[in-house]
């Protein structure tokens, strides 16, 4: 234990009795689709509990789905990034505090306000008119990939282009640029510093600015040029909420599938009976990916601050004080789902939070259900065979300090 989380946990007024020791927050994953070890004791003190950050603070942690659903409908718990106490678990993200960030990052009633703007772009009848469009990416891709044969890199052949194609798609982003943004996304989210997010931030916000001023020019038929033109309570958005839009839809609308369709397949193919199932029409390809989405749980950590002193689960979080929603134990809460730890088809995991809860939920999970019913259902019907081309212990995945996913997936048929 560092000096700095002995004098933190020392002056916390608020300790969690059941906690024997301060556990360090975020973590690696041995196994890419099973939270870290080290999280146990968590679990075990639950449904709230204590973690420490990089720098030694210590922080509320939910584990439990349902003070977890609670919590994260609860108007005292914040989302604006530059209140003061706002928990940043990495020192990356910690650099780049003073950057707003749309939707994720503001409270009611700007968030409202920037929420009613998208929502008619996200509804599951527009997303339903996509459908078509996202199929004939996923068949041109896998159309490649088989002329090619095998082995191939499922990560650069598939499982990022299928959700770059299609938002780009959908704002109205030319795919051309795609290992612009691509790099950009990658660097905003992994660093490795606080500087190369900053840099990233800078980059794609030049980038997006130049684009929408072209649109304003010579309009397409995107969701950015929707948007330039669509009244909200103050009218049309400027450049500047044009362009925080543009970052968070782009970046989100493609890093977050991108790792559920690569790290949804890995898993797929170290389960086989569970995909024999699948493959074989016991069950849903919509079924099948709400399990995956809660066996998964690719975005773990969610973050609030407490605006004023809430009374929880027999303590207090103090006005100012930092809460982490981990996800990947939030959704592997057995007072919410039997067994837990099994990759079931036969449960009914709709009610999961990896899409978040409450107001801030994820605008866009009808299209992300859309995509991954597709890519994964196709795939595997596509290949019947498909393997992986190397030994588990040489796949690599990603740290735990960012969403995750599999770096590498190559697979063979």
């Amino acid at each position: 234990m560092t000096e700095s989380t002995t004098e933190t946990a020392r002056q916390d007024p608020h300790p969690i009795a059941s906690d024997p020791a301060p556990v360090s927050f975020p973590q690696d994953r041995g196994c890419p689709y099973h939270p870290p070890a080290a999280y146990a004791p968590l679990r075990e003190a639950g449904p709230l509990g204590r973690v420490t950050f990089f720098d030694g603070r210590s922080v509320w942690v939910v584990t439990g789905h349902a003070l977890a659903r609670d919590l994260l409908a609860d108007p005292r718990l914040s989302s604006n990034r530059q209140r003061p106490g706002f928990p940043f678990p990495t020192e990356r993200l910690a650099g780049v505090r003073a950057r707003r960030v749309a939707l994720l990052g503001v409270d009611d009633p700007e968030h409202n306000a920037q929420r009613r703007l998208l929502i008619p772009s996200f509804s599951l009848k527009r997303i339903g008119a996509l459908r078509p469009r996202i199929q004939e990416t996923v068949d041109r891709l896998l159309d490649a990939m088989e002329r090619q044969g095998p082995p191939a890199e499922l990560v650069s052949a598939f499982a990022l282009p299928v959700p770059s194609m299609v938002i780009c798609a959908l704002l109205g982003v030319p795919y051309a640029d795609h290992e612009f943004f691509e790099e950009c996304s990658r660097r905003l989210l992994r660093g490795p510093g606080a500087d190369d997010v900053e840099r990233a931030r800078v980059e794609l916000d030049a980038y997006l600015g130049t684009l929408i001023d072209r649109k304003r020019q010579d309009p397409g038929d995107g969701l950015l040029d929707e948007l330039i033109h669509r009244d909200g309570p103050d009218g049309p958005p400027d450049r500047e909420e044009l362009i925080a839009f543009a970052v968070i839809l782009l970046v989100a609308g493609h890093e977050t599938t991108a790792n559920m369709i690569s790290l949804g397949t890995y898993t797929l193919l170290r389960h086989p009976g569970q995909l024999a199932a699948l493959r074989a029409g016991d069950t849903t390809t919509a079924v099948a990916v709400e399990e995956l989405l809660r066996f998964l749980s690719i975005a773990d950590g969610l973050l609030r601050v407490a605006k004023e002193d809430v009374e929880v689960a027999g303590s207090t979080i103090r006005a100012g004080e930092g809460v982490v929603f981990s996800t990947s134990l939030i959704n592997r809460d057995g007072d919410a789902f039997a067994a837990p730890e099994t990759l079931d088809w036969d449960r009914s995991a709709r009610h999961h939070l990896a899409f978040g809860f409450g107001v801030h939920q994820c605008l866009g999970q009808n299209l992300a259900r859309a995509e991954l019913e597709i890519a994964l259902r196709t795939l595997v019907e596509r290949f019947p065979g498909l393997r992986l081309a190397a030994p588990v212990e040489e796949i690599p995945h990603k740290p735990g300090d960012t969403i995750q996913g599999m770096l590498e997936l190559p697979v063979a048929w």
